[in-house]
């Protein structure tokens, strides 16, 4: 009993260390966030009054972020010498996200990238342009409900370098979410790891229709 009570008082004097700090640079694929977007203004962007939400914004999938990854878990808001954009980097990425959205992602997930801003967003373009949106979903005119396969077989026909594995759709309630997209460092398509694959459980989902 003693020595029980020795080994306790030591664990309380000399706590566990903390976490390893995530490092710039280390880590091991992408995850490339593709939204739809009418689903994000429904939940999100109509309280914000936010602009790209407007009728006759046209967007359909819209970058949410690249991000890196671990082969299990993922670093974020990490320590970087690298200086934050400025403002006319993140405004010149207002064709793929708002410039909020592209300050916050290289805050949380740019910084683990071991890539300046500039590069970082680059590369986030770079990884959009390689992906393209099949057709049927890309001018949707009237809300549909569909089963989540549907969507994920309709990326895979157009982007045949693309593997099921390597694709995965998320849902939030009944709504169509994301379409997410795994990424070697180099941006060459790959299978996601198995915690990233977290595919959209519900037997159909909807997909407002485009404003």
């Amino acid at each position: 009993m003693r020595h029980a009570l020795l080994a306790a008082l030591a664990l309380t004097l000399c706590p566990l260390p903390a976490p390893a700090q995530d490092v710039a640079g280390e880590f091991d694929y992408y995850v490339l966030a593709l939204s739809w977007q009418p689903s994000w203004c429904r939940a999100t962007g109509d309280d914000r009054d936010a602009s790209e939400c407007d009728q006759g914004s046209g967007l359909d999938f819209t970058v949410h972020g690249l991000w890196p990854q671990y082969e299990r878990g993922w670093p974020d808001h990490c320590d970087t010498n690298e200086r934050d954009p400025s403002r006319r980097q993140t405004q010149a990425m207002d064709d793929l996200m708002s410039p909020g959205l592209a300050l916050y992602q290289w805050q949380k997930h740019g910084r683990c990238s071991g890539l300046s801003a500039s590069q970082y967003y680059a590369t986030t373009r770079e990884a959009a342009e390689m992906v393209r949106i099949p057709a049927p979903f890309d001018d949707l005119p009237r809300d549909i409900t569909l089963p989540p396969q549907v969507v994920e077989e309709a990326f895979l026909e157009v982007n045949p370098r693309l593997s099921p594995d390597g694709i995965t759709v998320t849902c939030k309630a009944e709504a169509l979410a994301e379409v997410r997209i795994c990424l070697t460092r180099d941006l060459r398509p790959r299978d996601c790891a198995p915690d990233a694959r977290q595919d959209c459980s519900r037997p159909r989902l909807l997909m407002e229709k485009i404003r």
